[in-house]
């Protein structure tokens, strides 16, 4: 046995060293530094991240898009409705002497609600495009659909401003009722949207 082994033995050093070795798993490499751990361990999580993004389906998240915005849409159209079947004793001179108050709320509200379905119609435009030009290809029913989306937006415009523009509060009960007008029209053309889309595409 060479002399130095023998003074380790002699000493307990050597059979320190092998207690070492055991408990942290040495096998005569060197054990991994925490911040290389953590790098590596972020280097792997960032290529999973890549190739599930690179693996998505574009086509459900599409259709998200295009579902959401068409709800955000109808939404606005019928929280004004709500508010305008509320606001009507008032509007219309049958109570309350604060007309001018809630005439300047109505105001502010409907900037409020232009601003969000503007939004939405954009948001329909958009990724009903690229779904039909990426996924379903331009049909008929493609057409159809379009062509009443457009439809409802030059009647609907026209009708505000031929009609509601002009009204001045309070007005009479026959003039209000050109609100309730407007929404036959946004809603029977809703309607025939959805019929397009959920039965005959």
């Amino acid at each position: 046995m060479p002399p130095c082994k023998k003074k380790l033995i002699q000493s307990g050093k050597i059979n320190k060293l092998r207690e070492r070795s055991v408990s942290t798993g040495n096998t005569g490499l060197k054990p991994l530094d925490n911040k290389n751990t953590r790098g590596y361990f972020k280097k792997i999580e960032l290529i999973i991240s890549t190739k599930y993004f690179l693996h998505m389906d574009y086509h459900s998240i599409l259709r998200f898009i295009h579902i959401v915005s068409f709800a955000a849409w109808f939404g606005s159209v019928l929280s004004s409705l709500f508010l305008l079947k509320t606001m009507e004793p008032i509007l219309s001179g049958k109570k309350g002497n604060n007309v001018m108050e809630y005439a300047a709320l109505l105001q502010k509200y409907i900037k409020l609600e232009t601003k969000v379905a503007d939004v939405g119609v954009i948001g329909v435009i958009i990724s009903g495009i690229l779904l039909a030009a990426v996924y379903h290809g331009w049909t008929v029913w493609i057409f159809v659909k379009s062509g009443l989306l457009v439809l409802q937006i030059i009647l609907t415009l026209g009708y505000i401003i031929r009609a509601i523009q002009p009204l001045n509060y309070p007005c009479s009960p026959s003039e209000y009722s050109r609100w309730y007008r407007l929404f036959a029209i946004s809603l029977s053309m809703f309607a025939l949207v959805l019929l397009t889309s959920f039965f005959l595409l």
